[in-house]
């Protein structure tokens, strides 16, 4: 028999705010964390309530630096990236203040230099088979359809 551990209010409170302190998270991973935590959902409303009234749990943040460092790093487009926050029950607003935060300038510079880098270390010969998959990569990596496409037909001729 598996014993389940049990919280209160308070314990579970506290165990809360390391773990928003920890690094940004969504509402959702906040609610999940407390529900696998046995917690009733009164004692979850609660534990939200004090955590976004006592700045660990900040929705706009979030978003913010989800976007910034997907981007970085992992190089998504705008797609990606607002279906990600999307996915995370993050709202509408936050998603385009935290998209805005990307500058053109850096983004359109960060596409074309994955899609020269993808393009040169794909092997493939024919030209059509090529193509079609820089244009998937780039897509999956959630950049927009009319710069994949045009980026596609300027690099493989």
């Amino acid at each position: 028999m598996f014993n389940k551990k049990t919280y209160t209010l308070e314990e579970a409170t506290r165990k809360l705010e390391r773990y928003c302190a920890y690094q940004e998270r969504c509402h959702q991973e906040v609610r999940q964390k407390l529900e696998r935590m046995y917690m009733i959902q009164e004692a979850i409303d609660v534990i939200i309530g004090h955590l976004i009234e006592h700045d660990f749990l900040n929705e706009q943040r979030f978003a913010k630096t989800f976007v910034s460092g997907k981007f970085s790093i992992k190089k998504w487009g705008r797609r990606r990236l607002t279906a990600e926050l999307k996915k995370r029950d993050v709202s509408n607003t936050a998603i385009k203040e935290a998209l805005a935060t990307i500058d053109e300038t850096t983004y359109l510079n960060t596409f074309n230099e994955l899609a020269e880098k993808r393009c040169n270390s794909i092997k493939e010969t024919n030209p059509y088979k090529k193509k079609k998959k820089l244009i998937d990569y780039l897509l999956y990596r959630g950049w927009e359809n009319h710069l994949v496409f045009e980026k596609a037909y300027q690099l493989i001729p």
